[in-house]
């Protein structure tokens, strides 16, 4: 199997990783659609907002775990071969993410 490298447009996840980044993204598709029904069903801004905020939350989470198995996996692979122009690419992506 050939390593995917992180200036690659694509990446191979393991199975439990894969598995892990899908059920995170389920459980933020539902609440975003729980969100629509509450703003459908007239709900109180403030419950809402509650809501919203978890989703802020879940969010969070799952680019924390995301850039956590891109550092030890791409960036760590890349560096050991090598390849320093992905430092550069990971603070470039930093810089985006803490905007």
């Amino acid at each position: 199997m050939e390593e995917m490298k992180c200036i690659h447009a694509k990446k191979e996840r393991s199975e439990e990783e894969f598995k892990d980044l899908i059920h995170r993204l389920n459980r933020i598709e539902g609440q975003v659609r729980g969100i629509k029904r509450m703003v459908e069903d007239e709900a109180y801004c403030p419950d809402i907002l509650i809501q919203v905020s978890a989703v802020n939350s879940a969010l969070n989470s799952f680019s924390k775990v995301l850039l956590g198995n891109h550092i030890r996996t791409c960036v760590a692979d890349d560096i050991r071969n090598g390849q320093e122009e992905t430092i550069d690419e990971l603070v470039t992506l930093l810089q985006k993410l803490m905007k």
